[in-house]
């Protein structure tokens, strides 16, 4: 199936904090950091505004991240990636799942129906796809059994042991 329609309602305050969009994505800490600081993918929810405070992806920026990981895992640059997700932005969220990615290993091309994923093929451009949309339900899959946060929340959890110490320090 290349395209869904029967798509969940999103909660846009919601957000998940660094090491969850990473395992959600497949990613590591390094390549999500590095993503962000560059404006590749930045989290829309909350971005991190200094020492202590945690950076919240969204929904839609984890499902990028996974996209962008595919991306990189089939051997296109990360240059035509930056071009593909400046794309990419400019769609709402219901249209990320209706777009399969194709790629030559050089350049990636979106289709937004069945006819134009076999015209590209039969063309002989592509060679590899991605449905957004499935990756969609496997982003959905994992994120529901990790937790994610409110915007609004900058109470920080004891995720970590440091984190406690810290905690416990400043209350008393």
């Amino acid at each position: 199936m290349l395209f869904t329609d029967d798509l969940p309602e999103l909660d846009e305050e919601a957000g998940y904090r660094g090491p969850i969009a990473c395992r959600a994505a497949g990613i590591t800490y390094r390549q999500l950091d590095y993503w962000a600081r560059t404006g590749l993918v930045q989290p829309t929810v909350r971005n991190a505004t200094g020492s202590g405070t945690q950076r919240l992806y969204s929904f839609r920026d984890v499902l990028v991240l996974k996209v962008v990981k595919r991306l990189l895992d089939t051997g296109v640059s990360l240059q035509q990636i930056r071009i593909a997700v400046n794309h990419l932005r400019d769609h709402g969220v219901e249209d990320l799942a209706q777009i399969t990615l194709m790629s030559d290993g050089a350049s990636v091309y979106e289709c937004t129906s069945a006819d134009e994923v076999i015209d590209l093929v039969q063309g002989g451009q592509g060679v590899f796809g991605i449905a957004v949309g499935r990756v969609w339900r496997e982003v959905e899959g994992t994120l529901a059994e990790l937790p994610a946060e409110r915007a609004g929340d900058e109470t920080l959890a004891a995720d970590d042991e440091l984190s406690a110490r810290r905690r416990a320090r400043a209350i008393s």
